[in-house]
């Protein structure tokens, strides 16, 4: 999800370089326009990009570039050093899939995946083909654990 890079130098000390994926100005309608490679993605995308800011209440925004994001947080990892900012929900039309970047993996939260609809995992996000192969409803209550979650954790 998050691709952080190292520099190590000659005394073999390591630094952290900067996030590869950080907050953007780019313009969110006219990357879902360029991007969306169908007309039912873009329509798909323009639905979440209603929803997520609507649910959230958080202005939608570009996270690289590919990646539509919703509100944000500051983490710090409990295992190295890496730290940085994220969104709190989101979302990007790939080409073979639209990803949806609203889900922990924390154990707590599995209980939601079950009436969510057809889609599948990845390490990181949720996929699905089109939005109507999920409930809406149980997204919500995705969204909403997955926000409460990252503010409980980390402010």
């Amino acid at each position: 999800m998050v691709k952080q890079f190292y520099g190590i130098f000659k005394d073999n000390s390591i630094t952290m370089a900067e996030l590869k994926t950080k907050q953007t100005s780019a313009d969110v309608i006219e990357f879902i326009n360029a991007f969306a490679d169908t007309e039912q993605k873009r329509q798909d995308s323009f639905e979440l990009l209603k929803l997520m800011q609507d649910f959230t209440g958080y202005e939608p925004k570009m996270w690289g570039p590919t990646m539509i994001g919703f509100g944000s947080y500051h983490y710090k990892s409990e295992r190295s050093r890496q730290e940085g900012d994220w969104m709190l929900v989101g979302f990007s039309p790939r080409k073979a899939a639209i990803s949806l970047y609203v889900y922990t993996g924390a154990p707590e939260h599995e209980h939601f995946l079950e009436g969510l609809g057809k889609f599948t995992m990845g390490k990181a996000c949720i996929y699905i083909k089109k939005l109507s192969d999920i409930d809406q409803k149980v997204l919500k209550k995705l969204m909403k654990a997955t926000i409460d979650f990252y503010q409980e954790k980390y402010g």
